[in-house]
């Protein structure tokens, strides 16, 4: 997903980030890279390129734009290591996979070009990136085939060009990451119908969005008509139905999360992403209400200690809000840090819930 991608927890204020990129700062290279939309790519702040449009731009660390899908520009190149070996590795590793993509790169063999042990390798590859390697290359192939399936090309090329040997293990990779065929990805979702309805909340208009298998989407806003837009951008082919009344009983569930409520109801959720973004995803959920986690603390839940930095990109890329409560994860200082939906509301729903808590 592409749309309302919020600023990673480690990284400067948007407003410092954004001068940085109009002074090309060289001070602040190796904080942050900025991605713009419309070309896929993101750079170092001082990169010579022209300029982009401030709304076509969004910040990230290297690892984390990389993982939403962004690939390294090629005139300032900002994977360069800014001194450390170990950045210096990830590096190398990560651009012999990015140019083997179509060919199985074993562990070992990845290791013998970077130069280290394959268990160091593995090491601190996945604290750095909070995969695999063997996952990343994987994660990458499939944001390929996206790439080239939204070109206009057909499944057959756009398997071969993302490198995936079978179209059963695109298949598989698809089911995993994107919760939809192939087929019906490179059409936007066409023959996926998602019903969605608008109403009123504590906290502004909430948009509730279902497959037939649950939940996708939920989103916080203003005014109808950009929620539901949003929507439409992320399934272009899909088959949108505004459906109040067999949604209601959800969307309600989910609206009383925003008082501290205890719904009492389960909602199924229809969740797409990444491996990586699934376990974290999961992690969530098992926070209870009323207690907040650091994304330190989150990224030791999930296996992958160091990688904070990722955890905060997969709280960002949460598609539904409430649900999946991204709001309970907080900078390691204890402040709220940034949501996705706007600090204020982070504020908000954590207080409600503490309140809640206490008076229980």
């Amino acid at each position: 997903m592409q749309q309302a991608i919020a600023q990673s927890p480690s990284l400067p204020d948007e407003a410092v980030c954004w001068q940085a990129v109009l002074e090309r700062d060289r001070a602040y290279d190796g904080k942050f890279v900025y991605a713009v939309r419309t070309t896929g790519i993101f750079c170092r702040p001082s990169c010579p390129a022209r300029r982009p449009k401030r709304g076509s731009v969004r910040f990230f660390t290297p690892a984390d734009a990389i993982r939403a899908g962004f690939r390294p520009c090629r005139r300032c190149r900002p994977l360069r290591p800014e001194g450390a070996p170990t950045d210096e590795a990830v590096r190398r590793a990560i651009e012999f996979i990015e140019s083997h993509l179509d060919e199985h790169v074993t562990l070992e063999r990845l290791a013998r070009e970077v130069g280290i042990s394959p268990y160091h390798l593995q090491r601190i590859f996945k604290n750095r990136l909070g995969l695999t390697p063997h996952a990343y290359q994987k994660a990458r192939r499939l944001e390929r085939f996206k790439e080239v399936a939204r070109s206009g090309y057909g499944v057959g090329r756009a398997t071969y060009e993302a490198g995936f040997n079978s179209s059963r293990c695109l298949y598989e990779s698809a089911i995993a990451g994107m919760g939809m065929t192939p087929g019906r990805y490179r059409r936007g979702g066409v023959g996926l119908e998602i019903r969605f309805t608008v109403i009123d909340s504590p906290l502004g208009r909430l948009l509730v969005g279902a497959t037939d298998r649950g939940v996708c989407a939920v989103s916080l806003g203003e005014e109808d008509d950009a929620l539901e837009r949003a929507l439409r951008d992320e399934f272009p082919g899909a088959r949108l139905l505004r459906d109040e009344e067999s949604l209601r009983a959800w969307a309600e569930a989910v609206a009383r999360r925003v008082v501290g409520e205890d719904p009492g109801l389960a909602v199924p959720v229809d969740l797409r992403g990444t491996v990586f973004q699934l376990r974290v995803w999961d992690a969530l959920r098992r926070i209870p209400a009323g207690e907040t986690r650091t994304y330190a603390e989150v990224a030791e839940a999930v296996g992958s200690p160091g990688a904070a930095r990722a955890v905060g990109s997969a709280c960002a890329l949460n598609p539904v809000a409430l649900l999946v409560p991204c709001h309970r994860v907080v900078r390691a200082d204890g402040s709220p840090g940034d949501y996705r939906w706007g600090r204020s509301r982070k504020e908000r729903l954590l207080r409600a819930e503490s309140e809640k808590r206490g008076s229980a």
